[in-house]
């Protein structure tokens, strides 16, 4: 029986897979400082800063910021909800999976949001890359059996420095692997922005382009997956859900 469960273990879908998030949260660091450097100084990445700023807000009676701060966490809850009801629906249709339908939409809106000139509200922005931020937080949740997010770090950090010390006090290996696997993500989320505010010193707001490489690439791997090698796996549920 553990030999089974441990066989089971082993086997992961390629949307479950270490390059996926890497690549995932490498997007996820690049989205943060695009809207920082040139979309309204503020992250869309996580609602942490939000629900701060939405307290503030009550706390100084300003209603009116508090109405304006509910608005990106909204876009946060709602896309939520939508990838948890579109999950099921698409899994239905065993046509593709809908963690690699979701990068697909990921490309045509940073197609639509790289194009749109300075002068566009940066609500827009900010509204539609929270929702896309908090679809792909919600979809892509265990790195190969460890439970992972792509769109911030707080956690990594915490888990890096937790595994750290089992790994060297305890001689764990396993604990070896996760400082290395959340160690990995810290890196590439941090590559993210580092290219994006270089890609936006130059580019401005059209450097949201920068990502649709990274994005193509992973849209297409997980493609292939979907209509060659993962073919008659569309029933499996990656783990998490």
């Amino acid at each position: 029986m553990q030999k089974a469960v441990e066989e089971e273990r082993e086997f992961f879908l390629e949307c479950e897979k270490n390059w996926v998030f890497l690549t995932l949260i490498m997007i996820g660091g690049y989205y943060g400082a695009y809207t920082f450097c040139v979309r309204g100084g503020v992250f869309c990445n996580a609602q942490t800063a939000n629900i701060v700023l939405l307290g503030m807000a009550l706390g100084q009676r300003n209603f009116a910021r508090a109405l304006y701060m509910l608005v990106p966490i909204f876009a946060y809850f709602a896309g939520t909800i939508l990838s948890e009801v579109l999950a099921k629906r698409i899994r239905k249709m065993q046509v593709l999976r809908w963690d690699t339908l979701l990068v697909l939409i990921e490309i045509f809106l940073v197609i639509f949001l790289g194009a749109l000139p300075p002068s566009a509200p940066d609500r827009i922005c900010q509204i539609s890359l929270n929702f896309i931020c908090a679809m792909q937080f919600n979809t892509f949740r265990q790195n190969e059996g460890v439970p992972m997010a792509t769109t911030f770090v707080t956690n990594h950090i915490r888990q890096t420095g937790s595994n750290l010390v089992k790994a060297i006090r305890d001689k764990d290996e396993r604990a070896l692997l996760k400082f290395r696997m959340h160690g990995s993500m810290i890196l590439f989320f941090l590559a993210g922005a580092i290219l994006s505010t270089v890609l936006c010193t130059y580019f401005g707001v059209h450097a949201l382009f920068g990502a649709l490489p990274i994005l193509i690439y992973a849209f297409f791997r997980l493609l292939h997956a979907d209509l060659v090698n993962e073919k008659s796996l569309f029933s499996r549920v990656p783990r998490g859900h």
